[in-house]
């Protein structure tokens, strides 16, 4: 999928990407204590190199890291920055493609990318560019962090739609800051890959408005993915649960080599 497909999704989707959740501030402190905790270390140098608009890049930035985020969509980027600064935290934001980051080697200790970002990139040549230029940036023996959606499971249904999530309040008339969101699947022929088709509701004026925003993912297996981050250079990557880590999603936890 073209680089710029996947950042107009998440540019038309900065302004409305909190609603997706049912409280976005509780979600950042919950995401980002889960991953100070598999950090383990004080003020560390980090980079979220898939930071939306910063749910796990303010949570650790509340946890006193020195948190970096990199976005290919300049609008989530941009926003990760206002939404930082209004909580009085520092956090350094650009647009960047993670396959190309802009930074030196050995920059950082710890790399997160995070929430089902790096299964845009539809060829395993491309994961494993990504899964390098991480590598590449982390000093030696620095941490991997990446979650993904539980593929493996998904994989055995090939689900079609996800359950519609209401959040929000509505007034007497019906409108007010409720928000109906929902996504429908598109499996393609190969049975991997599928077309996204987001779709958020609003009230408005007595009536609904939607939008719908489209982007294509790669189910990446455990296994499959475990093996790519190996021929990126990564030692000994091993899958963490939600139940283990307090992550919505499984995490894939890797060092790179001395």
């Amino acid at each position: 999928m073209p680089e710029t497909s996947v950042a107009r999704f998440y540019d038309e989707l900065a302004d409305d990407y909190d609603r997706i959740y049912a409280d976005w501030d509780a979600s950042v402190r919950l995401q980002g204590s889960a991953l100070d905790a598999l950090i383990g270390q004080e003020g560390a140098a980090v980079l979220d190199c898939s930071c939306g608009i910063g749910t796990q890049a303010i949570g650790l930035a509340l946890h006193g890291h020195r948190v970096t985020g990199t976005d290919l969509s300049p609008r989530a980027a941009a926003r990760a920055a206002r939404e930082a600064a209004r909580r009085n935290l520092t956090l350094r934001t650009a647009a960047a493609d993670m396959r190309r980051l802009p930074f030196p080697d050995g920059r950082f200790d710890a790399v997160v990318c995070a929430d089902n970002s790096l299964p845009h990139l539809l060829t395993e040549g491309d994961v494993v560019a990504a899964l390098a230029e991480m590598r590449r940036v982390l000093r030696p023996g620095g941490l991997l962090l990446v979650s993904t959606r539980p593929y493996d499971e998904l994989l055995r249904d090939r689900p079609v739609s996800t359950r519609p999530q209401v959040h929000g309040d509505a007034d007497r008339d019906g409108d007010g800051e409720r928000t109906v969101t929902f996504q429908l699947w598109h499996w393609h022929d190969d049975g991997e890959r599928y077309d996204l088709e987001h779709f958020q509701l609003h009230p408005a004026d007595g009536q609904w408005r939607a939008q719908v925003r489209r982007t294509t993912y790669w189910a990446l297996g455990q296994d499959r993915l475990t093996g790519l981050a190996t021929d990126a250079g990564f030692a000994a990557p091993t899958w963490r649960t939600p139940r283990e880590t307090g992550f919505f999603q499984p995490l894939l936890v890797a060092r790179s080599g001395a």
